[in-house]
């Protein structure tokens, strides 16, 4: 006898794009900041976010329903989570991630993703990897509560080695990579190499952190731009996986020879393992890549190894970060 198919999944599949279009409406409205704050009746709540009442009712019983408030005598309370992470006032705040995440491009490439498949590439042209596209500012202003913890298990992983003293941080973004080594070594100078207008906002990171004058800036494209020599640390957080095999290589050949003798190479990566289907979250990451670039992947572990290799770099640490989907790869130069 054989088990009657369940129709959930599927039906909940088809369905998905109602929990991403509920979720950017209510921090769009701030919808959780209002609760947050003290608006708990749909009257309440409503006035608060400028919207109707009838909007706002749905709205909130969906958002119960999905387990980002709770209901009680027809008011409404945060959860633990949207408390902690879609509250404004919250320091984990994370609601503006989806100014990146939920970008529009992204959504017309997902809506794509048939025409993708056929092709083997994105229908976004070349992609987002390789323009100064305003997604980039998006991801360095509202992505950074996703780095905090990596960028200090980073610097620590190389403070725990070696002080640098030269630091090239490759498609800095946001700049918390750089600036955590920084703040860990007080002899560090860090040169963020990321578009123009994406270091605007390294920059004032850097700023705040009291960092300024140890911080210096390499406006334009990591394939083109001048790098520099001499850096006895360089961090590639989060950028290979957007570029085909061939292109690594030789960008990471470009890397190699801008580093002194006996330095090191910090690379992060969401890397699959060799089913690559485990662990889910970095092995998912492969479709973003697939409709967001037009050759990029989420790397497994042996890739990403004989592509260093090949740039000349002679030996390897994989380590994985605490609470990430993501590894780290320390590489050295002899």
């Amino acid at each position: 006898m054989t088990a009657e198919a369940n129709p959930e999944h599927i039906r909940s599949l088809m369905m998905g794009y109602q929990k991403t279009a509920a979720l950017r409406a209510a921090v769009d409205l701030r919808v959780f900041t209002a609760v947050g704050g003290g608006a708990t009746s749909v009257e309440m709540i409503a006035a608060k976010c400028n919207a109707s009442q009838r909007g706002i009712r749905i709205l909130c019983d969906y958002l119960v329903i999905e387990g980002l408030l709770a209901k009680e005598n027809h008011n409404y309370r945060l959860t633990p989570d949207s408390a902690a992470l879609l509250d404004e006032r919250s320091p984990g705040y994370m609601g503006g991630m989806l100014q990146f995440l939920n970008a529009r491009r992204f959504w017309e490439a997902a809506m794509g993703l048939t025409e993708t498949v056929r092709s083997g590439h994105t229908t976004l042209g070349e992609g987002i990897a390789g323009d100064e596209a305003e997604e980039w500012v998006a991801f360095a202003r509202h992505m950074q509560p996703m780095a905090l913890g990596p960028a200090q298990f980073m610097a620590q992983l190389v403070l725990a080695e070696r002080q640098p003293k030269r630091v090239l941080d490759i498609a800095a973004g946001h700049g918390l990579y750089g600036i955590a080594v920084a703040q860990l070594a007080p002899d560090a100078v860090i040169a963020a190499q990321d578009w123009p207008k994406v270091l605007t906002v390294a920059k004032e990171n850097a700023d705040a952190a009291g960092l300024g004058h140890r911080y210096q800036l390499l406006p334009g494209s990591a394939f083109s731009v001048e790098l520099g020599s001499g850096f006895d640390l360089v961090l590639i957080t989060n950028f290979l996986h957007h570029f085909s095999e061939q292109t690594c290589v030789g960008f990471l050949k470009k890397v190699r020879a801008a580093m002194q003798p006996g330095g090191r190479l910090l690379t992060l990566e969401f890397i699959p393992n060799d089913d690559r289907v485990t662990p889910a979250r970095a092995a998912a990451f492969s479709l973003n890549m697939l409709l967001q670039t037009r050759d990029g992947d989420a790397y497994i572990e042996s890739e990403l190894l004989d592509m260093l290799n090949a740039a000349g770099f002679t030996s390897h640490r994989v380590v994985a970060v605490p609470n990430s989907p993501e590894k780290a790869i320390v590489s050295y130069v002899t």
